[in-house]
């Protein structure tokens, strides 16, 4: 069975702009949350006039969500007779088109939420079930002219645990203990995600960088990113980072949610917060171990797992560096596919 992405139909393009950005690599850095991608984009942004000169046009967070996706990613609809979807798709062809007017060779697009946002995760007790769906709209924006997209994954246990301490940081419900136990029986791993984004993308190369050997390292992702030498400034920020227990009580309290929501040991102890037990969270690791077996394998073709061999094993905290918050605000066939159906959630 050949591997297809269930869509809406999409706007057609419009000839005049066909092939507008057919000279200009598309890159997509897509996160995932928590895994570092804030302190990415931090650095992206110190060093913005140094991609410039070497050909690299920026779009990352700032620039992107004052609007620029809007109307992508939600369902079919109209707005005083105008398609929202047509009209994002236009706004992403002609800012392509404007940078590589202004000679930009690459277009870096670093945005998390273009996979999904962590609370429809939890909602749902499943990493980004809506993948498959996303990146087919990505594509057609980009008119199929997507090349690379960079991924970086996180063992299941603790990218959990910062989802969720983030999320109730912000005011968020704390996940009750069915919650809980459903993200850590579900069947759904990285593969599962990566394995989507490939159906819907099977002509692009997939990168994956594993948290654990890339944290705190955002110039060797964005060489990851560009095959090229990357500038160091900036390169060892870290943003955003999870909060712990105490930290987590004082956000809570400015949200107006009782802290005593929290498992009783963190009410008033310290540490950080893990959700799972112990048997939860050994099965989320060792989905994860079978992950990265399968990457480390060759993915069946599907992407390609990209190491940093220069750090053997990964501390217990990321390097030190920046410790403030990050943003103000938060159909083709392919031989590899067979069998497979991409999840649109």
């Amino acid at each position: 069975m050949n591997c297809a992405v269930s869509l809406p139909r999409l706007p057609r393009v419009a000839h005049w702009r066909k092939g507008i950005v057919r000279f200009m690599d598309i890159i997509l850095h897509v996160g995932a949350h928590r895994t570092g991608s804030t302190s990415f984009q931090h650095y992206l942004r110190g060093n913005r006039a140094v991609l410039m000169a070497d050909g690299t046009a920026l779009w990352e967070p700032y620039m992107l969500r004052k609007g620029l996706f809007t109307g992508l990613f939600a369902k079919p609809r109209m707005m005083n007779g105008r398609n929202l979807q047509r009209r994002a798709m236009g706004r992403i062809r002609m800012q392509a088109a404007q940078a590589m007017r202004a000679g930009a060779a690459r277009l870096l697009v670093s945005e998390e939420n273009m996979i999904g946002a962590p609370r429809a995760c939890l909602r749902s007790a499943t990493l980004y079930p809506a993948i498959g769906e996303r990146m087919a709209r990505l594509d057609a924006a980009f008119e199929g002219r997507i090349n690379r997209v960079v991924m970086s994954i996180r063992a299941q246990d603790l990218w959990w645990s910062s989802v969720a301490a983030y999320g109730v940081g912000r005011g968020h419900t704390v996940p009750d203990a069915g919650r809980i136990a459903g993200i850590a029986d579900s069947a759904r791993t990285w593969r599962n995600v990566i394995t989507d984004m490939a159906c819907a993308l099977p002509q692009v190369k997939i990168k994956v960088l594993p948290f654990e050997q890339f944290a705190g390292q955002s110039d060797k992702i964005l060489a990851a990113a560009t095959n090229s030498a990357a500038p160091r400034n900036h390169a060892q920020s870290w943003l955003n980072r999870s909060p712990d227990a105490a930290m987590l009580r004082k956000k809570m309290a400015e949200n107006g949610v009782p802290a005593s929501a929290l498992p009783a040991h963190l009410v008033q102890g310290e540490g950080r917060w893990n959700p799972f037990s112990q048997t939860q969270a050994a099965a989320l690791r060792e989905a994860y171990a079978d992950d990265m077996m399968w990457l480390t394998a060759g993915a069946d073709g599907l992407a390609t797992l990209t190491e940093d061999h220069s750090r053997e094993r990964a501390g217990f905290s990321l390097p030190a560096g920046v410790l403030t918050k990050g943003q103000t605000h938060d159909q083709q066939t392919d031989p590899r596919f067979q069998g497979r159906l991409a999840q649109t959630g």
